[in-house]
């Protein structure tokens, strides 16, 4: 029986593939193929459930698939089951059932009826494999499809301006907690000098062995798990994107951000859990910021005029109580603790636009006076200081744009000297240096050699920050992101050698993508399209089939397990020394802003609303 976990994983993923070739107005088919597979899931996952327990519900590790292996490296699909799975998937299975069946009615003839449950099919996919993983690579993949799939569902109403801004400000926030995981990855590597499973971790004569002699490493690993974790679970400095995200539909607000994606934080910490155990700093700081987000988001959520900002902020301060309780060590507290919160937000999201219409209606019938709270017992002055800080959110957007967002704006409008003949000149000539120093490495001296591994790839990262930035010419941002990968490439071969055969599959999915990418753009202009990164474009409504190509090309570009990249983007970290901190920072920064990058360069040309349009569009969101 052990064996079954892979269907869990092919059941949603046939089902979404399945959707695909359903015509747009078979409404009826779209949602019956959706609700077969979604109630054929939970039904195997109930009756596997009532096997394991009735079986001693002995935990359990397989490997699956491996999909690469070379002398000191090995990618493989891991799948576990525990108490930890059982309780997120059948929490996951039902609430996506029940999701399923309101959307079925909810989104009747909506324009993107289609797009929408291929999009939650997808989700579903991607939750699946990330509540089943059993190493972090496996849960990677799952991430990056949640992320993609995130970004989808909260630009829905693609053709208007706030949901596909609010969705690029949420993917950038996912971006950074994918730096995280990244590194988590590429220090566990060195950590344990394997790819580590979570079944090995619950060993604890083996992670004490390893944290005693490289205690500083698993203090780092432990907090790149904590940026992962909070950025997933919009616990401080990042809460404010939870609201953002309910501009989709209201069933993915309610499946995504009220119940399942946004407790992937605390699975990713309950997962890891016997790693940073008996560390006691990052005990203390995991419920400090638990402690610190509970209350900054439930004095917030007190003074929300929008119903779903509310219960954002409500569920955002619910989890950091359950981070608190994580670090307690009160596991099963968690586990109880998040069901009940995804079961509540998923309700009332479901029922909140009949509340509010209710409501509007009895206020003018049944007026309620003000009852006493809390704040009436603080001084006026304090009381009034407090509510100003809600309402302005704490300024907790504010300072991610003053101390993250602009100085990279900034950094990269300096770099205007790049013109796209400037900057192929530079790459050719830069790229042959690199080669023929590579050629003549025997000849160098050893202070070269390490200098030149952190010279080519603060190349690659000038170079995607130009292009994260860039607001005029789409295909400069877009050969600028294809050039980061080859000076990353470059820079790595100069740090370890290595077979050429891990820079192939590396760049493989990258320059295949990429071509097809600039096809693409440059079809678009051939049609007497003007384009620029300014404003949103919204080409999606002329050139439905080429904004897909697009995007698949988008996902190539930037890694997503549909390309051999995704494993080579891992490989390239195994090549970096656990002493060089600052050159896998670089790379990890490198990948994230290519993505942000990408995405942005897509929903400006293909999302948001169209360069023809005579309706006036809303540019601030309450």
């Amino acid at each position: 029986m052990n064996t079954i976990l892979p269907v869990f994983v092919l059941i949603p993923l046939l089902g979404f593939l399945s959707s695909l070739f359903i015509r747009e107005k078979a409404e009826t088919a779209l949602s019956r193929v959706a609700f077969v597979t979604v109630a054929l899931h939970f039904v195997l996952l109930l009756a596997y459930s009532v096997w394991w327990l009735t079986n001693g519900h002995v935990p359990f590790d397989e490997k699956d698939l491996v999909v690469f292996q070379s002398t000191n490296y090995e990618f493989f699909i891991d799948l576990c089951f525990d108490k930890i799975n059982l309780v997120y998937m059948l929490t996951g299975g039902f609430l996506v059932m029940l999701v399923t069946i309101y959307s079925r009615y909810y989104l009747h003839r909506e324009t993107g009826y289609k797009r929408f449950f291929n999009t939650l099919l997808f989700f579903y996919s991607g939750y699946t494999i990330t509540i089943l993983s059993g190493n972090l690579e496996t849960l990677f993949i799952g991430w990056e499809i949640l992320g993609i799939s995130s970004f989808l569902l909260i630009a829905f109403y693609r053709h208007r301006y706030l949901p596909v801004k609010n969705a690029v400000k949420v993917f950038s926030i996912y971006r950074i907690g994918d730096v995280g995981l990244i590194l988590a990855m590429w220090l566990s590597h060195h950590l344990f000098h394997e790819n580590i499973t979570f079944f090995k971790l619950n060993n604890y004569e083996l992670v004490h062995e390893h944290l005693q002699t490289h205690s500083l490493t698993g203090v780092v690993l432990s907090l790149m798990i904590l940026v992962t974790a909070a950025a997933k679970s919009a616990q401080l400095p990042f809460s404010t994107w939870l609201p953002r995200a309910m501009e989709g539909p209201t069933p993915s607000s309610a499946i995504f951000y009220g119940s399942l994606s946004v407790h992937l934080g605390v699975f990713l910490l309950l997962r890891t859990f016997p790693l940073w155990e008996h560390q006691t700093s990052v005990r203390i700081l995991i419920g400090l910021l638990g402690l610190a987000t509970a209350i900054v988001t439930t004095s917030i959520a007190r003074v929300q005029s929008s119903v779903k900002s509310q219960i954002a902020y409500s569920s955002a301060a619910q989890i950091g109580i359950i981070f608190i309780e994580v670090s307690l060590g009160w596991l099963d507290m968690a586990l109880i603790h998040f069901a009940g919160n995804a079961f509540l937000r998923t309700y009332q999201l479901l029922v909140s636009p009949s509340v509010v219409t209710y409501l509007i209606r009895e206020q003018f019938y049944s007026p309620v006076v003000r009852k006493k709270t809390i704040e009436d017992l603080l001084p006026k002055k304090l009381s009034h200081t407090l509510y100003m800080l809600s309402l302005k959110e704490w300024n907790l957007d504010n300072a991610m744009y003053r101390y993250l967002w602009n100085p990279l704006k900034l950094a990269g409008k300096r770099l205007d000297i790049l013109t796209p003949q400037r900057s192929i000149v530079f790459f050719i000539v830069a790229v042959v240096a690199g080669f023929i120093l590579l050629w003549n490495e025997s000849h160098l001296t050893s202070g070269l050699m390490h200098f030149l591994p952190f010279f080519f790839s603060a190349i690659g990262l000038v170079l995607v920050l130009k292009s994260f930035t860039e607001r005029k010419n789409v295909k400069l941002a877009w050969m600028l992101v294809i050039m980061n990968h080859c000076f990353i490439a470059l820079a790595i071969s100069f740090n370890e050698h290595y077979t050429m055969l891990h820079n192939v599959l590396y760049l493989s999915g990258v320059l295949v993508c990429g071509a097809i990418g600039y096809l693409a753009i440059r079809k678009l202009r051939l049609k007497g399209n003007n384009i620029d990164l300014d404003r949103f474009h919204g080409f999606s409504f002329e050139h439905p089939l080429l904004a897909l190509v697009f995007i698949l090309a988008c996902l190539g570009v930037s890694g997503f397990p549909i390309t051999p990249t995704f494993i080579g983007e891992d490989l390239i970290f195994t090549h970096i020394h656990e002493h060089q901190a600052g050159l896998a920072l670089f790379t990890a920064l490198s990948f994230i802003l290519d993505g942000l990058a990408i995405m942005r360069i897509y929903a400006r040309i293909f999302m948001g609303p169209h360069v023809k349009s005579i309706y006036e569009m809303a540019y601030r969101s309450s």
